[in-house]
């Protein structure tokens, strides 16, 4: 089972291993606050492709064809796979605000 959640939101007590997949750290979060079991920052959309979508939901159908492009040519996101079969239930943590047009769902659809 995988799980979206902000990264500033609480840890939630059903969170299980709790997986930070931004490449940049999130502003105004302390490292010791932020509940994270591991930093999985290659798992991230590139700098050139986040740019380019800049949140905007006109360009989610291409943002997430491109993204999966991208995932398909590194190992990252074999390795996130093994992560979650190892750990069970993970929690894909994200400091974007709109849940429903972010990387983190991509991830999700395709890791369940």
């Amino acid at each position: 089972m995988v799980s979206i959640r902000r990264v500033y939101e609480p840890a939630g007590e059903n969170d299980g291993y709790r997986v930070l997949v931004d490449r940049l750290w999130p502003r105004g979060l302390k490292r010791e606050d932020a509940a994270i079991d591991e930093w999985a920052k290659t798992v991230a959309p590139s700098a050139a492709l986040r740019q380019w979508f800049g949140h905007k939901p006109e360009r989610w159908v291409e943002f997430e064809k491109k993204y999966r492009a991208e995932l398909r040519e590194g190992a990252a996101a074999e390795a996130l796979a093994a992560l979650g079969r190892r750990k069970g239930r993970m929690t894909l943590l994200t400091a974007t605000r709109d849940l429903d047009h972010s990387h983190a769902l991509v991830l999700q659809r395709l890791l369940a």
